[in-house]
Formats: structure tokens, C-alpha cells, sequence
């Protein structure tokens, strides 16, 4: 299983934009095949997207999708500062 945790800072001004595009992602994100969970956090302005994948093949699939990449695209502009995404390893 592959974990990913990407955190998003939104401008304060494009806070609504932002959630509603995210809505939209995770949406159509939980329909792929390989993705265990897909979960979506909030607090004040950053969010913070909670992924669990089946294998890399899955995720390598996720990333190619036309919905992550214009939410990649348009979100540039709406977010505080860059968009930080941690593949990571449980430990405990």
C-alpha cells in the first residue's frame, strides 16, 4: 500500500474556489479502481488530502487523470504557497 498526504494552503480570498474544486477532485478520485481512501481535512485555509493506494500502477494512473491535472493547473493560482505532497511509509 502506497500512502500520500499533500497539504494545500488557500488564498483566503479563494477559499470557496478552492473546497469546491477539491470536492470535485476527491469525487472523482474515489471512483478509481486503486484508491483505498481519498479523504479530504480541513482547518482555516489549508487542507489537507489523506490518500491510501492498492500499488504504484494505481497511483501512476491517479496522476495522469485530466481532473488532477487541472486541478494542479488552476489551483497555481489559488493557493498561498506551493502545493506539498509526501509519499510516506507507516512506521508504527
Amino acid at each position: 500500500m502506497i500512502s500520500i498526504t499533500a497539504i494545500l494552503k488557500s488564498k483566503q480570498e479563494n477559499l470557496i474556489e478552492v473546497q469546491n474544486m477539491l470536492t470535485h477532485l476527491v469525487t472523482e478520485t474515489r471512483k478509481e479502481a486503486a484508491c483505498i481512501r481519498y479523504d479530504l481535512h480541513t482547518t482555516d485555509n489549508v487542507f489537507i488530502i489523506w490518500e491510501e493506494w492498492k500499488d504504484q500502477a494505481g497511483l501512476d494512473f491517479h496522476n495522469s487523470q485530466s481532473y488532477l491535472q487541472e486541478f494542479i493547473k488552476k489551483a497555481e493560482n489559488l493557493v498561498s504557497t506551493p502545493i506539498q505532497v509526501y509519499k510516506t511509509v507507516q512506521i508504527l
